[in-house]
């Protein structure tokens, strides 16, 4: 069945036309225009259902923390999630205050506990959801540092992983004051970010509860249009803990080792570099 007559389908209008925008991991992605006049975008994958379940829900469990951040979801089934149509527009000073807040907003609606009620993936990769009451600092230990080393061990190579394991020991050292779960984004990069009309949108989430910081942290790895203006406005509608920007190569440590496990050895020097830093914080305490 085409993309069309599977969207018309699952939507229950007719598909005008469908333009093909190339692929992205293990999925193909879609500009779609249906007979009712709406835009919309879609993936499609034959064996995804369970990126794409775990996807929507995340959407969906973001939206209940702050609706005005993510777009609604208009069909998640049969190998294929569908999305309004967002529209490009400049990135603003406005618009980076707006987020900001709405950021802050996100994370003081706490889900309780940590982790998730549906099992994770980032990108085509299972992430371990398990709920979790807490601390913070070993469910990280346990959920998401320790499963991606033993992932990309032949690629850190042993000095690499003995270095990410005392990291790990040292783990409740290392994460500063206990914080109630937040509801995160969790794969918080720039590339995640869309910026509309309406203010930034948040897209393929890998959502749970987790620590605030983590998903500040993802937006400084590789940079984000106004990233100091979206930070302190940030800061003044709920503020981060003292030396939360000390703490920023922990939480970077997740996002870089996925990298490692998509991409290889050309992400291990930063890997270690920021696992370098999150025990050195420690030392100038």
């Amino acid at each position: 069945m085409s993309i069309a007559d599977r969207l018309g389908e699952s939507l229950g209008v007719a598909v005008h036309a469908v333009t093909d925008l190339g692929s992205s991991h293990d999925w193909t992605l879609h500009r779609a225009e249906l007979a009712d006049g709406r835009v919309v975008f879609v993936k499609a994958a034959a064996d995804r259902d369970g990126v794409f379940a775990a996807e929507a829900a995340g959407l969906r469990w973001l939206a209940a923390g702050n609706a005005a951040l993510v777009p609604p979801v208009l069909a998640a089934e049969d190998g294929m999630l569908v999305l309004p149509w967002l529209p490009d527009a400049a990135p603003s000073p406005a618009a980076a205050d707006r987020f900001g807040r709405d950021l802050a907003v996100l994370h003081a609606d706490s889900p309780g506990v940590f982790g998730a009620s549906w099992p994770g993936w980032i990108a085509e990769l299972p992430l371990d959801n398990t709920p979790c009451e807490g601390p913070w600092a070993r469910w990280y230990a346990e959920r998401r540092l320790r499963p991606f080393v033993s992932r990309t061990a032949d690629v850190l190579g042993p000095d690499g992983v003995r270095l990410l394991e005392r990291v790990m020991e040292s783990v409740e050292e290392l994460a500063g004051p206990p914080e109630p779960p937040a509801r995160i984004h969790g794969d918080l990069w720039s590339g995640n970010l869309r910026w509309t009309q309406a203010g930034v949108m948040l897209i393929d989430p890998a959502a749970h509860g987790g620590h605030r910081e983590t998903d500040l942290a993802m937006l400084a790895l590789f940079g984000a249009p106004y990233l100091d203006r979206v930070v302190a406005a940030y800061e003044r509608t709920r503020p981060l803990a003292a030396g939360w920007r000390s703490r920023v190569p922990l939480h970077q440590l997740h996002p870089l080792l996925v990298h490692v496990a998509l991409f290889g050895a050309g992400y291990r020097a930063q890997t270690l570099a920021a696992a370098r830093a999150a025990l050195s914080a420690r030392l100038r305490k």
